[in-house]
């Protein structure tokens, strides 16, 4: 298996791992076209009433998550990070859009890339907090 097909089933693991918890709790969640700018799932109640998007960072192990050099063009309201991807036990952090922004470092070179490092996903409040989404209305 090549690095990117590593890479590409760790990305597979985690997007599906998170549309089956979003079934779970009665949301409608299907995943957008590989690589298109924006979501990466996109989510909606019955009624479609209550729309929003995901955006799936999925890793093999715990480690910083790339977030480009202009956080203002980040997109989806939601935020998860499905670190152990790949294992019989995936650990998934819920995090705002905002709270990715706000908990954001930034690279002192030349190419000023912005990362969410570990220490500031790795949080109790974060940790499998599916319920900061909520199950979707009756």
């Amino acid at each position: 298996m090549t690095t990117k097909n590593r890479h590409q089933f760790t990305g597979n693991a985690g997007l599906g791992y998170i549309l089956w918890q979003m079934s779970r709790r009665g949301w409608h969640a299907v995943p957008t076209i590989r690589n298109a700018r924006g979501s990466d799932i996109l989510v909606t109640d019955a009624d479609e009433d209550v729309k929003f998007g995901i955006q799936s960072k999925a890793l093999s192990k715990r480690q910083a998550v790339p977030l480009g050099r202009d956080l203002t063009t980040l997109r989806s309201e939601w935020w998860i990070i499905t670190v152990h991807a790949n294992s019989d036990n995936p650990v998934c952090y819920i995090m705002t859009i905002n709270e990715v922004r706000e908990l954001a470092s930034q690279d002192k070179g030349g190419q000023q890339a912005h990362w969410l490092e570990p220490r500031d996903y790795d949080r109790d409040e974060f940790k499998n907090a599916w319920d900061r989404i909520g199950s979707a209305p009756n």
